[in-house]
């Protein structure tokens, strides 16, 4: 597993927690769970792409 993508991961999730504390301070709390929203949906595609890249592995292993 690649240690830089556990960085991108955490830095997304500091990113979010930062601007959803920033946004909920203003008075702005939909704009802030929006943002929360689309650092799931970002994380999340992350995750697909390793899980296509496992699947991708696993069938050239047993040749399928």
């Amino acid at each position: 597993m690649n240690v830089e993508l556990i960085f991108k991961i955490a830095g997304v999730g500091i990113l979010v927690s930062v601007l959803y504390t920033v946004l909920k301070q203003a008075g702005k709390e939909e704009q802030g769970q929006l943002v929360a929203l689309a650092g799931v949906v970002i994380v999340l595609m992350m995750v697909i792409q390793l899980v296509v890249r496992l699947f991708e592995t696993v069938r050239t292993m047993f040749r399928l």
